[in-house]
């Protein structure tokens, strides 16, 4: 096993770290996260606030062990449950080792500004990364750059493509440099540490989130209810989906049924992927007015 050299001329045979990736709504930490590990722990769609819990991704290499934290976007909170969204992010930036800061290849913004001025707080390393450079020419990289680097003493500046798997090797190997030596908090083999149940949630609020319109999609929240493995190995699951109007729920079911239909094939087949067994899935939709704003139901729902 090849040492790991620090930026102090150190070594150390075995490292390991916690790594919060943050940033604004939409700009590919999920992608990030499910390209680096190799399998789909948080859910991507096109829309943006989809992280709502901080979803833990695990890294195991040779010689170090890096603990990813996707953190829900950094927005200006409209309800109760973007404010703890929100609160979430804030904190995990506080609780870990380094810092990975993820903007778009386009100049700050006031709203990016704003989240710089939480860094400066920190005493820990923070890593700029500008994803989605696929969708730009090199040459309008530099700007953006400069534009940052002018900002804050950034550690490192990475372009990557999270969507291509571009530069995120160079992401693994900068983060290694930060990274002290440490125990390996998790097994090999163990890529998220989040409960199935979980998972299972947020496969079906993915498959929600891409069925229906601009409204919905936050205004849904889905609780597994059920859950009964068969002596044949197959897993029947109940799941409620909650919206906030009649009106949301007549949009999930569709005209008889089609949009709710189809919403459970595609989440079953997921489900039937991450288990490795027959699922039968059962899936209720259930109007809780208002929960996004109701403490109780952010507490039931798991948001609190």
């Amino acid at each position: 096993m090849t040492p790991i050299s620090d930026k102090k001329g150190g070594s150390a045979t075995f490292r390991s770290g916690f790594v919060s990736i943050t940033g604004r709504p939409n700009v590919g930490k999920s992608t990030f996260l499910n390209a680096v590990l190799g399998a789909k722990v948080s859910i991507v769609t096109a829309k943006p606030q989809t992280t709502r819990n901080r979803i833990i991704g695990i890294k195991t290499m040779g010689d170090a062990q890096v603990i990813f934290v996707d953190t829900p976007g950094i927005h200006r909170p409209k309800h109760g449950l973007g404010a703890t969204m929100v609160r979430e992010a804030r904190r995990a930036i506080k609780d870990v080792d380094v810092v990975l800061y993820m903007v778009e290849p386009k100049p700050p913004s006031k709203g990016e500004t704003s989240i710089i001025k939480i860094f400066e707080k920190l005493k820990k390393p923070v890593l700029l990364l500008i994803n989605k450079t696929d969708k730009v020419k090199k040459p309008e990289l530099l700007p953006v750059i400069e534009a940052y680097r002018g900002l804050y003493p950034f550690e490192e500046i990475i372009p990557i493509s999270a969507l291509k798997g571009d530069g995120l090797d160079s992401v693994l190997k900068e983060l290694l440099r930060f990274l002290e030596p440490g125990p390996k908090y998790y097994p090999d083999e163990l890529v998220t540490d989040r409960l199935e149940r979980f998972m299972v949630a947020e496969i079906i609020r993915e498959k929600l989130m891409e069925a229906t319109s601009e409204e919905i999609p936050h205004s849904v929240a889905v609780e597994i209810m059920g859950w009964e493995e068969k002596k044949t190995g197959a897993v029947l699951i109940n799941a409620n989906i909650y919206v906030e109007k009649d009106s949301q729920k007549g949009i999930i079911i569709g005209s008889k049924g089609s949009t709710l239909k189809s919403v459970g094939t595609r989440a079953r087949a997921d489900v039937e992927r991450l288990l490795g067994t027959k699922v039968f899935l059962e899936l209720w939709v259930k109007v809780k007015k208002h929960w996004r704003d109701d403490r109780a139901a952010l507490m039931e729902l798991g948001f609190e």
